[in-house]
């Protein structure tokens, strides 16, 4: 999987699952856009991985404002005169345990805004540019629980279910175009805030995997990583799970 001379963008980089597509991109060669709500943990990852500044742009954008990510994709443009690959991953899960009747509207707002319209404000701008150029390849951040119900977590359940539906169409709409797009369906992942929820909410979590563990974020980010790369050429509007057979039970 070589990025070389490619550019990739991705939202919600700044930590976890996205912190770790962005090393695994610009370890290939991309040259890497991380797009963060907050500019100093984008601007921490990229001096870490790239500490001369060559192959990564960070930026400061709020996915649920259009007119941000707007300026986010030409940013990147103006930077590195492309966009090739994008990971459409920013997202919130909202509150736990609260039945659909009791979901506070402004919560189920903010999280359908952040998961849903997020996701089609980033292809909205991404999708143009790669048109463009000849092609691009694009991946969607859904959950295991996007396949399957979450009860006590609605909002953040439709989001993902809803992320699916667009990928798909989107993938209809590009597949002569030779920009393709993917969804990725994680289970739970050994990320810096589930890891700091202590051991015996994580334990939970890695028992509800058959596999009884907690993905990694490597693990996640190699799924990504080749659903951008030439070796997935005729892949496209599909959903990829890596969640430990947690969907197959």
């Amino acid at each position: 999987m070589n990025f070389t001379k490619k550019v990739a963008l991705i939202t919600g980089a700044g930590t976890g699952i996205g912190e770790t597509i962005a090393e695994r991109l610009y370890d290939g060669g991309a040259a890497v856009v991380l797009v963060g709500r907050h500019l100093e943990p984008v601007r921490s990852v990229c001096s870490r991985i790239d500490p001369k500044g060559k192959r990564t742009l960070p930026i400061e954008a709020n996915v649920c404002d259009p007119i941000q990510i707007e300026r986010a994709v030409k940013k990147a443009v103006d930077r590195f005169g492309q966009l090739d690959m994008a990971v459409n991953n920013a997202g919130i899960t909202g509150p736990a345990g609260i039945p659909v009747q009791d979901v506070d509207i402004d919560v189920w707002r903010e999280v359908i805004d952040t998961d849903i319209s997020g996701v089609f404000y980033c292809m909205k701008y991404e999708i143009p540019v790669m048109l463009s150029s000849g092609g691009g390849a694009i991946v969607n951040m859904s959950s295991a629980n996007g396949l399957v119900g979450l009860p006590g977590m609605t909002a953040y359940t439709t989001a993902k279910h809803a992320i699916l539906g667009l990928t798909k169409s989107a993938a209809l709409e590009l597949a002569e175009s030779n920009v393709r797009v993917n969804a990725v369906a994680p289970g739970y992942v050994a990320t810096p805030r589930i890891l700091e929820s202590g051991k015996e909410v994580t334990d939970r979590m890695a028992s509800v995997h058959p596999m009884k563990r907690l993905a990694t974020r490597e693990e996640v980010a190699q799924l990504v990583a080749y659903l951008l790369s030439d070796a997935a050429s005729f892949i496209t509007g599909s959903v990829h799970s890596i969640d430990g057979g947690y969907v197959a039970q």
